[in-house]
């Protein structure tokens, strides 16, 4: 494991930082898929001069495999902006991060199908308890009814997007550096979100000052201090022990929300985060004592 930076560092960033995501979105005045569209512009171009300036030439060795699953990690990531984003003009910040952030479901089915990789009963037992605690948080919240439910049916739909792109880059952040994958992936993203907005017909321009501050602050923070450091993790650490964590994310986010937006934070809230928080804790300890290192590529590029 490299140790210039301890990853569970960079998890720990990268949670707060993605915790603020939501807020960021719901103070925004402008569409799901224009506010996705400039926090991936704006993130490509803050990585432009880096990127131009040290790892252009890596572009050389990416194979047509890395490539495929490049782009097809940027098209889920740009999708599950989108349903997520959405998700929230329907549903509190509270029940929309919880339901997003359930990576853990589709995080231990995808890594034992595409990686082989195995989960202790300790490990299981601890992601079925976080989980618990993830609903627990945002019980008083839900509505299973009208508009709150589909809000959450697309959050739940965004989950799963943002779950088949980690385990994409799982495996290309094994042969790839982590300016370049990024780079690559967030402008196949912004691209993607470009032709999303162009079909909708919803507008480039015409927004308040404030909108282009809290796009520049959607990239600056839970993009570039979020999800990047979540794609730098990835080459050292299991998508399950990332999507773990990334469950503390709705304990953050309720309480921005609880100041910011002054969304009430409940005794639900209250106890499924101290769920959260000692079920993650466990599990990420029980992770580091196994002191498992990443599977290293052979000649050929190929995982074995």
């Amino acid at each position: 494991m490299n140790k210039w930076f301890n990853p569970y560092v960079a998890l720990t960033i990268g949670v707060i930082t993605v915790s603020m995501s939501a807020i960021f979105v719901k103070l925004a005045d402008a569409p799901a898929g224009v506010i996705a569209f400039y926090r991936m512009l704006f993130s490509v171009l803050l990585l432009l001069p880096i990127f131009l300036y040290k790892y252009v030439g890596e572009l050389k060795g990416i194979s047509k495999r890395d490539w495929l699953f490049s782009a097809l990690a940027g098209v889920f990531l740009a999708f599950h902006f989108i349903l997520w984003f959405e998700s929230l003009n329907y549903t509190s910040v509270a029940s929309s991060t919880v339901l997003v952030t359930l990576q853990p479901l589709f995080a231990f089915i995808g890594t034992y199908l595409f990686f082989k990789e195995r989960l202790s009963f300790r490990a299981i037992i601890s992601g079925i308890i976080a989980i618990i605690g993830s609903f627990i948080i945002s019980w008083g919240d839900f509505q299973i009814s009208g508009m709150a439910l589909y809000g959450d049916i697309l959050a739940l739909v965004a989950c799963a997007l943002v779950t088949a792109y980690l385990l994409f880059g799982q495996d290309i952040r094994k042969r790839i550096s982590i300016i370049t994958y990024t780079f690559i992936v967030y402008s196949f993203s912004c691209f993607t979100l470009l032709g999303y907005v162009v079909v909708s017909g919803d507008a480039f321009i015409g927004f308040e000052a404030s909108d282009w501050g809290w796009f520049i602050l959607l990239a600056i923070f839970p993009t570039l201090l979020g999800h990047t450091l979540f794609n730098w993790a990835v080459k050292y650490i299991s998508t399950n022990v990332i999507s773990m964590s990334i469950l503390f994310e709705p304990i953050g986010a309720a309480l921005l929300a609880y100041f910011v937006l002054h969304e009430v934070v409940t005794w639900s809230q209250y106890l499924g985060g101290l769920l959260v928080m000692l079920s993650v804790g466990y599990f990420l300890m029980d992770n580091r004592k196994k002191n498992i290192e990443p599977t290293i590529p052979n000649k050929d590029g190929m995982v074995g």
